[in-house]
Formats: C-alpha cells, structure tokens, sequence
C-alpha cells in the first residue's frame, strides 16, 4: 500500500519546479531576451535611426571555410542542449516527454496540415508586418547568408532553422507550457507571458519584430492548448525561417530598398 505524499513532499516539489523553471529560462530563451534587451538599448542610442542599422543572421564566423563551417555547426548544436535538458526534467516525471509534449510521428496528417495553415495564417501574414516595420522604421534591416558562398551554406541555414524551431517550441510550449501549468498557473495568463517571452528576444530587430513575434507566440500559445502537441507548430516555425534565410537573398533583389542592406 502506497501512502499519498505529505504537504511537505509537495511542497519541495513545487520547489523543484520553479527552480527547474529558472534554469531553463537561464540556459536558453531567458538568456536571449537579456541580450535582446541590452541589444534594442545600445541599437536606441547609437545616435541614428533603427532603419539605417542592420541585425546580420548566420553571420560568417572565420574567414576560413573549415574553421567558419565547424563554428557554425557547433553554433547550432550546443543551444539544442537545453531542449535536452528539458525533456530529460520531464522524463524524470515518470512518462514519456516526447508524448507528453506532442513531439512524435503519431498524427502526420494532422501535424502537416496544420503546419500548412500556421505558415498561410501566420507566416505570410509576418512577411507584410517586417516590411511595414522597415516603411515605418521600427525594424533594423535583417541580413541573412550568402547562399552562393560556400556549398555547405544551405543544409546550414537549414539546420538553423531546425535548432531555432526545435528551441523554441520544444521549450516553450513544451516544457514551460508544462511546469508552470503544474504550478497552478492558468492557460490563459500563461499564453500572454509566453507570447511575451518570445517577442522579448527578438527585440534586437526592433520594435517591429517584437509586436510581430507576440502577436504569433499568443497564436501558438492557442494552437498549443488546443491541440495538445509541439510538432506542427516546430514544423511550421522551421518553415518560416527556412523560407526566410534560404528566400532572403531572392528578396533583396526583388525588393532591395526594403530588404537589402542599411544605407
């Protein structure tokens, strides 16, 4: 016969988990939204407007092309240790954390077709917001990679976009949609701080991209409460950056005053 746990018990546990909270917020998208901030700061009084500067992604690393390769790889495979961490906190649950957040093959009709409605509803729609930012001078001017400079440069941009979708869906609306639910915290008030979260970290782009990315964290937050699972919307965020970092330079000469360099 198995006793329940004692207030005490339950108790350390919440302990536990809030401090599992902190952590993982510290090694990963909390850590991006300090420097985010301390980014949008220096950027405000750098002494000219936030049109003429520029926010480089995948920037080279080395001038050498083994040396700049490896960093960049390194670059995007010790950032997934925190996604690690967290579904390894989950896994000590008891249960399967790869279920438990929805990151499985189960459902590959669903998982698709939602992903499809994520990138038509949400996806296309950001396109139009990060050009309304440059005409009104509220978003620094991205600049993605050269596809043409090395032939690595794509599968490498794409593993990018896997590590930025895996990082941030699998932590947000997996592991800290989780705990702090168990925490008492209610769906709602929980979907507007994580909404919050992630336009937090893309303050260094400006004040643009910050309401743009809220804006979709509370729309994934939904999603996510609805439907139980991470996969279609980490589908759906690798496909966003996929098309914005291997689509980008098409852009820039379609429409390099909006999407080429700062003058």
């Amino acid at each position: 016969m198995t006793s329940s746990p004692s207030l005490s018990d339950m108790s350390q546990g919440r302990r536990f988990a809030r401090a599992e909270v902190w952590i993982v917020l510290a090694l990963g998208l909390g850590q991006s939204a300090v420097y985010a901030i301390v980014a949008l700061i220096a950027r405000l009084t750098a002494g000219k407007p936030l049109s003429q500067q520029g926010a480089a992604l995948n920037a080279a690393q080395a001038s050498r092309e083994w040396l700049d390769a490896t960093y960049q790889f390194l670059g995007n495979l010790f950032p997934l240790a925190v996604v690690a961490l967290a579904m390894y906190l989950l896994w000590r649950d008891g249960s399967d954390p790869f279920r438990r957040v929805g990151l499985d093959f189960r459902a590959p009709r669903f998982d698709v077709s939602r992903m499809l409605l994520l990138v038509v509803c949400v996806g296309i729609p950001g396109i139009g917001v990060y050009v309304l930012g440059r005409l009104l001078g509220l978003t620094v001017a991205v600049q993605a990679a050269e596809l043409s400079q090395y032939w690595w440069t794509i599968p490498m941009l794409l593993l990018a976009a896997a590590r930025a979708a895996l990082e941030e869906e699998v932590v947000l609306l997996g592991f800290l949609w989780i705990r702090p639910r168990g925490l008492g915290w209610r769906p709602g008030t929980l979907i507007v701080l994580l909404a919050l979260l992630r336009g937090s970290y893309h303050l260094y782009q400006g004040p643009g991209p910050f309401f743009a990315n809220v804006a979709m964290g509370l729309i994934f937050g939904w999603c996510c409460a609805r439907w139980g699972r991470v996969m279609p919307l980490v589908l759906a965020h690798f496909a966003f950056d996929a098309i914005q970092f291997v689509g980008y330079p098409l852009a820039v000469d379609l429409w390099p005053a909006v999407f080429g360099p700062p003058a």
